[in-house]
């Protein structure tokens, strides 16, 4: 049984799936809610960094962000597991060495990715503005045609991704309804109801999210 901790940034996006993964294998959960900054020092062999709309770069309007950063900083030199999705994928990259900065143009719906048997055609959710260049010594593993730094392991511990294999109807849903403004129709951004047309895609992602949990915590 390991013991996981999971990082929150926004009361409305949560693990979704990772949920039943930890359950079903009878793993323990503690969690940090940083808009609360409610770290408590937990121990933990495997952390878990979820997305949010900020952006790696605003320590200046959250002041947590800089201790956040730290604690991941830690926990990657300790060579503990670490998961990072969406914002979380950018976390590690940041603090692995590599820059973050907004990407060319939004990516927020269901779009294909390519790379690695894994992730080679899945269809993927996404809702992300920044990208990032590719840490040293990490390995990308997928693609987007509009965002190249979809997904990267470095060794067998870390893994990094931009995209949302974890979330479920109901949480699709609550994304759009806090950050809805930014769906703005354009050639990588689907509107609302693309979005939610789309149900048949969350068991094949669930699928792969569990075979990568299952890889990363052995």
């Amino acid at each position: 049984m390991a013991k996981i901790h999971a990082f929150f940034h926004v009361p409305f996006e949560g693990l979704g799936s990772i949920s039943e993964w930890i359950s079903t294998n009878n793993h323990s959960l503690t969690s940090t809610n940083w808009w609360e900054r409610s770290y408590q020092n937990e121990p933990f062999d495997v952390l878990i960094i979820m997305g949010g709309p900020m952006g790696v770069y605003d320590e200046s309007e959250l002041s947590w962000l800089k201790e956040e950063k730290e604690i991941i900083k830690s926990a990657i030199d300790a060579g503990k597991i670490v998961l990072g999705i969406c914002l979380g994928s950018q976390l590690i990259a940041e603090v692995c060495g590599a820059k973050v900065y907004p990407n060319h143009q939004k990516e927020i719906g269901w779009f294909p990715i390519s790379g690695t048997p894994e992730f080679d055609g899945l269809t993927v959710f996404h809702w992300h503005g920044d990208t990032f260049d590719l840490p040293n010594g990490a390995e990308l593993v997928a693609s987007s045609p509009a965002c190249k730094h979809q997904a990267f392991w470095i060794g067998d511990t870390i893994l990094g991704l931009q995209f949302h294999l974890e979330v479920r109807e109901e949480d699709v849903k609550r994304m759009i309804e806090h950050e809805g403004h930014e769906l703005e129709v354009a050639d990588f951004v689907q509107s609302a109801d693309e979005i939610l047309e789309n149900q048949r895609y969350f068991q094949t992602n669930k699928a792969i999210l569990f075979e990568l949990l299952d890889r990363l915590v052995k």
